[in-house]
């Protein structure tokens, strides 16, 4: 049985707010949770109008809050940012609040244009290590104290602990380490069923963990039909598109329909679309079950965007449907 799991931008809509997305997040999680997915994962950008979500520890505990089975974490805390212990201590009590329900997703990349990036690590410069240094260090603190690294209280309970990517470079530091796997296929879309399997079969068991464990982020815009799903995610296709401001607020269907779009910015659409499911429910479950299929996954993690709140949770609500996903 495919399980279905959500990311969470926290996308801000051209004529609101950041404060909005935020509030609409929380109104997303907890329709996910009574519609029966998995998980909740809370996103981190920086210095972008277009995402709200900077701090997903904080959106951690405000929808963990705000619901009370669905597995709630990150998607995930940019540790090039951010010291290891204080990563550590923040998500140990985290599940300690939330016992059994709390994942601390991990990504490599910044998350942001190199001047925000340069601004997030002020004061770290002369002694900044490496993710892979990084990465290394959280698990021995999340593991337990040890004599040679600072520890945190080992009577709160550990996180489940993910790593996203979208290379291979990721992928092989999962398997490393003995860690579960998401692949951004949203992000990139060459070559991932291969990266997933080099996965599997270089997995190094650890904490526990005797057998690898893989999911797929993928984009989807479902509708009631294709012809309105087409229609909703034009608003996606201009809102992908690079800009010297960087990615702006997500254009109503109206307002991307009256942008002028070069034959690059076609060409641009074009290439983003291997990546984003467009569809009704039966279109769009059959392209995920290939998906699934193609990966050797159980478990999907569902990017919506859409410029209107009711669009992304009618998507929802529909794959919910389609996969016949049981309520909590």
């Amino acid at each position: 049985m495919l399980r279905l799991s959500v990311l969470d931008q926290s996308p801000v809509s051209s004529g609101s707010t950041a404060a909005e997305a935020l509030r609409q997040t929380v109104v997303l999680a907890q329709a996910a949770e009574r519609l029966g997915y998995s998980r909740y994962w809370l996103a981190e950008h920086h210095g972008s109008r277009g995402l709200a979500g900077t701090t997903p520890e904080v959106m951690v505990a405000r929808v963990a809050a705000a619901t009370s089975t669905i597995q709630v974490g990150s998607g995930g805390v940019l540790l090039s940012h951010y010291s290891p212990l204080k990563v550590a201590e923040t998500f140990r009590v985290l599940s300690a609040l939330f016992p059994g329900r709390i994942d601390l997703g991990l990504g490599r990349a910044d998350g942001a244009r190199p001047s925000t990036a340069a601004i997030l690590q002020t004061g770290m410069e002369a002694g900044i290590e490496p993710f892979s240094r990084k990465l290394v260090d959280l698990l021995a603190m999340l593991d337990g104290p040890r004599d040679e690294l600072p520890g945190v209280p080992d009577d709160l309970e550990r996180p489940d602990v993910w790593l996203l990517a979208s290379s291979s470079d990721g992928a092989a530091s999962a398997a490393e380490l003995g860690l579960p796997l998401c692949f951004a296929h949203f992000i990139s879309t060459g070559f991932g069923p291969q990266i997933v399997a080099r996965y599997r079969s270089s997995f190094q068991p650890a904490r526990e963990r005797e057998w690898s464990e893989a999911s797929v982020a993928v984009a989807v815009v479902c509708a009631p039909t294709d012809a309105e799903a087409e229609l909703l995610a034009t608003s996606v296709d201009v809102w992908r598109l690079p800009s010297e401001e960087g990615r702006g607020p997500v254009p109503s269907v109206e307002e991307a329909a009256s942008r002028s779009v070069s034959g690059l910015d076609e060409a641009r659409i074009t290439q983003n679309r291997k990546g984003l499911v467009v569809g009704g429910p039966e279109r769009v479950a059959e392209r995920l079950d290939r998906l699934a299929t193609e990966f050797e996954v159980d478990e999907l993690v569902v990017v919506t965007v859409c410029h209107d709140l009711q669009a992304r949770l009618r998507s929802y609500e529909l794959l919910a449907e389609a996969f016949e996903l049981t309520p909590a």
